[in-house]
């Protein structure tokens, strides 16, 4: 019996990951049946570029891989734990809800044309550990927008034409992400964040996972 389920917040930079997160966190802790046990991870413990005191450093395919392997490793220990204790017990009381921003997809895309064996692998277990990938999207009108209304003293001094590099960069890495995620075993669900409704976005995510 698996006490555990949870998902996997995956987009581009300006998606709305973090947003989401806070919406969904909140959603959570709101609803009397649900996992009092919850576990969310930023995209700072599982992707693969890093801020490095203070210095940007990326990761390697193995490097990834390993740190992709220790975090699905924690949950799938937890949930042996959890089964260890017996079915006695109510999902709410033993139950594990988990939340991961940047994993799987982040990985697919930054090693596109590396063996899948491995990831592949991931993915299945974590399909045993009851996730489902939800993958937020920008539609590419908005795009150019939606970067600059977020951090908008970031682009004060920049060009159009550094603008319009910056937003086919999302479109493109988001058209990788949607790929990836087809060619993906976990099941993913892909929402379309345009209007920054991110209480709707929660509620119809946990709605689709209950």
């Amino acid at each position: 019996m698996s006490h555990i389920r949870g998902m996997i917040l995956e987009g581009f930079s300006h998606a709305g990951k973090t947003s989401v997160l806070k919406a969904l966190k909140l959603l959570q802790a709101q609803e009397e049946s649900s996992e009092r046990s919850i576990i969310v991870l930023s995209e700072h413990y599982s992707q693969v570029l890093n801020n490095v005191h203070g210095e940007f450093k990326r990761l390697s395919r193995d490097e990834h891989l390993h740190i992709l392997k220790e975090r699905v490793s924690m949950l799938r220990q937890l949930n042996e734990w959890a089964t260890y204790l017996g079915p006695e017990a109510s999902r709410a009381s033993r139950g594990i809800f988990f939340i991961l921003e940047r994993f799987h997809l982040n990985h697919r895309v930054a090693f596109p044309s590396d063996s899948l064996y491995e990831i592949e692998s991931l993915e299945n277990e974590l399909l045993h550990l009851g996730a489902t990938c939800v993958l937020l999207t920008v539609s590419p009108g908005n795009v150019e927008q939606r970067m600059q209304s977020r951090t908008p003293h970031e682009w004060t001094s920049k060009s159009r034409e550094e603008i319009r590099k910056s937003a086919d960069e999302f479109i493109q890495t988001q058209s990788e992400l949607r790929k990836q995620s087809s060619l993906s075993i976990l099941p993913t669900i892909e929402i379309n964040t345009d209007n920054k409704d991110w209480n709707a976005y929660a509620n119809k995510i946990m709605n689709l996972l209950n």
